[in-house]
């Protein structure tokens, strides 16, 4: 079930409506049922894959208070190995399969592991991850064991952020489902006006672009230069509208219901470092990266070439998790080598700057980092975005083919023809990641729902129309999948 279909409006009024008239003892059941209702809308038979680990995780977290000593680390295992086990079957057995058998056949070894016909369970790394935070923390004492079956399985299958996250602790959630939520008109406002933003963000911005984006990734070698050029800065939105729409709806949804989950996005594209990057996009999964395995490789409290190996394993690992191709595994290299490029260059860039005298224009300055950040980030998306190594590595030799012929407006018009795009689909486009730059850099001060808010009724429910219009007469209604769905 979509959050951008009509059956997930349906879905989504009809049990918030039964949320709050349900006596508030009965409210988890009603949010577990529609929580399995809503994930068995994909593909039913997998979520006997949620059953399975949420016995073992529920029971393992009880016996993890229970017990003292080193028998307590036996159980925190045994989860573990459940969940990364459902991980490596169902996510990177055919991964792991191809590359053995490429191997065997370079050596001459005539072995042939068979591969798997199954198809990735919908969210499976999110779910895995949430769940995987409840037991380490557990074990680390820092989250009580959670004894009732029901509350515990909802903390895994919230469906909000059951498929994308944002990828929830035990600290944050569990207690808020005992917690009695009233119908509040303002939160009840701001979660809808979050959730409309979402909308706009997803149908209007990025399945408007994925029309040019899947255009070119599809078949890059069909392409050259500007087209390629287009559709990798076209992605860098893309897929930041799609997946940040997708927590904003999910927050949202959450919202007005009562339920707090963490924010994933904080205007990525604005960072100056790629440190700060990685601070403000996926906030959910970097923090979750650096709690429970940055952290317990020793971090930066190491020596300083493991200190380096620590945070280019981490992100090797934070590719892999993003999916079982070899693109992911140098998407998260390149950003692996980038951070330690900014640390190791830390000082000589200071001091080229300093005889520069840039640093005397720190306005300057800062939309330079900014530009760099985004060209160094959007370099990178090539590799997340292409469908094999071939497809990437053509694109960066011919990103720049070509450039020489584009002169005037008939020629850029000219080269839009071969994307089978018209001028209006690009205008369109180009017009809405305007729009979301307006709102975002505004937002540096006061979130535009806050500032909405502020106003006068006239103007906000201008405002709320203007929304319901532009999403209706822009937005690409063609069901399209949040892309990270396929994680």
């Amino acid at each position: 079930m979509l959050f951008n279909s009509i059956q997930f409006g349906i879905f989504f009024l009809f049990v918030t409506a039964l949320y709050f008239v349900l006596p508030h003892k009965i409210r988890w059941l009603l949010l577990l049922v529609s929580s399995i209702y809503f994930y068995m809308a994909f593909i039913p038979i997998y979520v006997l894959i949620l059953i399975f680990t949420i016995i073992i995780d529920y029971f393992a977290g009880i016996y993890l208070e229970k017990l003292v000593g080193a028998n307590r680390k036996w159980f925190l295992i045994l989860s573990l190995i459940a969940n990364i086990g459902v991980l490596a079957v169902f996510k990177y057995y055919n991964f792991i399969d191809s590359n053995l058998n490429f191997l065997f056949h370079s050596f001459g070894v005539s072995v042939q592991i068979p591969a798997l016909n199954i198809i990735l369970p919908i969210g499976l790394s999110f779910h895995t991850f949430q769940a995987m935070s409840y037991t380490i923390e557990v074990y680390r004492g820092h989250q009580k064991a959670e004894h009732n079956f029901g509350i515990y399985a909802l903390y895994v299958m919230f469906y909000p952020q059951l498929v994308a996250g944002p990828i929830e602790r035990p600290q944050n959630l569990l207690h808020q489902f005992y917690e009695k939520h009233f119908f509040e008109y303002k939160r009840v406002v701001d979660g809808l006006k979050l959730m409309a933003w979402g909308l706009f963000k997803k149908v209007v911005i990025a399945d408007r672009l994925a029309l040019i984006v899947n255009q070119v990734y599809n078949s890059p070698h069909d392409y050259v230069g500007f087209q390629l050029l287009i559709a990798t800065i076209f992605f860098a939105f893309q897929i930041y509208c799609d997946f940040s729409g997708y927590s904003d709806i999910a927050i949202g949804a959450a919202r007005v219901m009562g339920f707090k989950l963490m924010k994933n996005f904080d205007s990525p594209y604005y960072s100056k470092s790629i440190s700060e990057f990685w601070k403000r996009w996926h906030i959910s999964l970097s923090s979750w990266f650096k709690d429970y395995l940055y952290i317990s490789l020793g971090g930066n409290r190491v020596s300083i070439p493991r200190w380096y190996f620590n945070l280019f394993f981490v992100f090797m690992v934070s590719g892999l998790w993003h999916g079982a191709n070899w693109t992911f595994v140098i998407w998260g290299a390149l950003h692996g080598f980038y951070l330690i490029f900014s640390i190791v260059t830390s000082k000589p860039r200071k001091i080229i700057l300093r005889k520069l005298y840039i640093d005397k224009f720190p306005l300057l300055l800062k939309i330079l980092e900014i530009i760099s950040v985004f060209v160094f980030v959007d370099f990178a998306w090539i590799f997340f975005r292409a469908q094999n190594l071939s497809d990437a590595f053509y694109i960066v030799n011919h990103l720049f083919d070509k450039m020489d012929q584009i002169n005037n407006l008939q020629s850029i018009v000219s080269l839009l023809k071969v994307l089978n795009i018209t001028m209006y689909d690009f205008i369109v486009a180009l017009t809405s990641i305007v729009i979301l730059e307006i709102i975002q850099f505004s937002q540096r001060k006061i979130s535009i729902i806050n500032y909405i808010s502020s106003k006068p009724i006239w103007f906000r429910w201008t405002a709320y129309y203007a929304l319901i219009i532009v999403i209706i007469l822009l937005g690409v209604f063609n069901k399209s999948q949040f892309i990270y769905f396929q994680f």
